[in-house]
């Protein structure tokens, strides 16, 4: 009794072959020497089976080329680029190896829980050890709900999304349409972040507040290009956060800060960052963060605490909060070595920005401080 091969037993297979041959393969090769090919009961069978293979290695991106014979032009094979399918080594380093593994948190109790640990086991396997900043950091976020696969589906494949949507304010939940761009966690939730097709805007929306399914479009089919480091929704914070002026959830945008952090340090900071770009100019050598600003207080308490490893570039009134926060820690060290009459290092300055000359979020402390 023969046994069914799977699509996927069956594609492996596809990939081991074309991977190994000499020259190329024709499709009476592939027929006759490829496992699950034979399975197909005509011609017309087998060449269906073998095209829709064909569309989907290549949209798993594996470089499958079509060659003919020189003496007989509808003499045609088919083989992998070798040069195009091999991965370079992964060198990752103790920083990026932490990351990665807070990262795979995400999908504890989800359903790709398993593959994200046996994935980060075979990365600690040829890596070295992850950086111990990150020890023993824990992800407080809920895990992915059922409307979480479609919508990176969609974002993977540049599909516009339909779903209903009951907002804050709002008794009966309203169709959208939606190009999304980013799922993101805010203040404990799910967010998709994209363009609003029916309001011509950027827009948030808890994951929590669609209602039915999601719908997913064609590929290929959202046109409009992500805005990035404009201070829109990349910033955008749910209503829970409302210690700001502005807060967001369905209509508008909050705030983005950017911030310059020395290499290998600050890990706390980096694990919230929206986007990273290395410093240029006086910046140079440095990594330069996006991080949504959210809760503003909070936000300057973790960056004053991080002393020296971080910069608040903008915006100015974030800035001016870590650095009143830094001089009050200033003030306090002062005070202290004066009390008890102790001999310690001195008290440094505030640093200058190099680019501005404006006061740096530096702290005044001796040594390695904070959590940087």
């Amino acid at each position: 009794m023969s046994t069914s091969v799977t699509p996927a037993e069956r594609l492996l297979d596809l990939v081991i072959a074309l991977t190994h041959t000499e020259h190329r393969m024709t499709k009476a090769d592939v027929r006759a020497t490829v496992n699950g090919y034979s399975q197909a009961s005509n011609d017309d069978a087998f060449e269906r089976m073998f095209e829709r293979d064909k569309v989907t290695l290549r949209e798993l991106g594996i470089p499958l080329v079509t060659l003919t014979d020189d003496a007989h032009g509808d003499d045609i094979g088919y083989r992998i680029d070798l040069d195009g399918y091999d991965l370079p080594r992964v060198d990752l380093s103790p920083a990026e190896i932490g990351v990665l593994s807070v990262a795979a948190q995400v999908w504890d109790g989800a359903h790709l829980d398993l593959p994200a640990r046996r994935a980060l086991t075979k990365l600690r396997a040829v890596s070295p050890a992850a950086s111990g900043e990150l020890s023993g950091h824990v992800l407080r976020i809920p895990p992915p709900s059922a409307t979480f696969d479609p919508l990176l589906s969609a974002i993977a494949s540049r599909a516009v999304v339909t779903f209903g949507y009951r907002g804050a304010t709002s008794s009966a939940p309203a169709q959208r349409r939606v190009e999304p761009w980013q799922l993101v966690v805010r203040d404990g939730a799910w967010y998709v972040l994209g363009h609003d097709l029916v309001r011509d805007a950027e827009r948030m929306f808890r994951l929590t507040r669609i209602t039915g399914a999601v719908k997913v479009g064609a590929r290929g089919g959202a046109t409009h290009p992500r805005v990035t480091g404009t201070g829109g929704g990349l910033g955008a914070t749910s209503r829970a956060s409302g210690s700001i002026g502005r807060t967001v959830g369905d209509d508008g945008a909050a705030d983005v800060a950017r911030v310059a952090v020395r290499p290998e340090r600050a890990g706390e900071v980096r694990l919230r960052a929206l986007a990273a770009t290395p410093g240029e100019a006086a910046w140079s050598g440095w990594d330069v963060l996006e991080l949504a600003v959210g809760n503003a207080d909070d936000l300057a308490g973790l960056l004053a605490g991080h002393t020296d490893a971080v910069v608040v570039l903008e915006p100015p009134h974030l800035r001016e909060a870590v650095v009143t926060r830094l001089r009050a820690a200033a003030g306090l060290a002062t005070v202290g070595t004066a009390t008890t009459g102790t001999e310690t290092d001195p008290v440094s300055e505030p640093a200058t920005d190099p680019a501005t000359g404006d006061i740096q979020s530096s702290a005044p402390t001796t040594g390695e401080a904070g959590r940087g």
